[in-house]
């Protein structure tokens, strides 16, 4: 299990962000602090494998408490669940190795899609001792199955990553109703995915019809 710990001053914030943290399987709460000096002493005694960390935060604040884990030497992760949309945050973040940089307000489908690619990167990397480059690219740097420019608007990539990743775990045709309850998305968001996908050529739609009822459309991942 992969142990998280919140740190975040908001109290409706933290408590939004377990609720979404307890629906995505393979993730442990092991804790939830409110500025980065209750974090680091937390980080004394407990062991933690990802940080959902907040910037502003009185005492010591996201960006100090990051510089010192690094400067430290553990080996946790970041993902940045903020306020903060200046270049010059973002820019810090990225510098100091964050894995995602998330803007509040956001919602629950972006922050699955983090997780979800976050538990794919790490179970990769813990699976292998070698990685050719086209794992590295497909499923470390989320290349090769998607358009690498601008997506249109209203897709966002890491929740595109994450239906696309589901998708390719179907053995038959599926609908999307069956990839909603999987993925956790509503359904009308998966359905925008998946026309998005099948209009690139990465899925492929067939409409069903039955004896009773309304005709489905069922979709099967194309194999690169």
């Amino acid at each position: 299990m992969i142990k998280v710990l919140i740190v975040e001053d908001d109290p409706m914030v933290a408590e939004l962000n377990k609720h979404y943290l307890d629906q995505v399987e393979g993730f442990v709460l092991v804790g939830m602090v409110s500025n980065g000096a209750e974090a680091l002493e937390f980080l004394k005694l407990n062991e933690v494998t990802l940080i959902l960390l907040d910037i502003f935060m009185p005492i010591v604040d996201g960006m100090e408490l990051l510089q010192s884990i690094r400067s430290i030497g553990h080996n946790i992760d970041i993902i940045m669940i903020t306020a903060a949309r200046n270049s010059a945050s973002i820019q810090n973040s990225l510098r100091q190795g964050v894995v995602d940089y998330l803007i509040k307000p956001f919602q629950f489908e972006r922050l699955y899609a983090a997780l979800i690619a976050y538990r794919d990167r790490i179970q990769l990397i813990q699976d292998s001792t070698v990685l050719n480059q086209n794992e590295i690219d497909r499923r470390i740097l989320s290349k090769g199955d998607l358009p690498l420019g601008d997506l249109p608007k209203g897709i966002e990539r890491e929740t595109l990553n994450a239906i696309l990743e589901q998708a390719k775990q179907y053995s038959k045709p599926f609908t999307t109703e069956e990839l909603a309850k999987c993925v956790g998305v509503s359904r009308v968001s998966v359905r925008k995915y998946l026309t998005f996908l099948k209009e690139t050529g990465t899925l492929q739609a067939r409409l069903i019809y039955r004896a009773v009822g309304r005709p489905v459309t069922m979709f099967c991942y194309i194999k690169q």
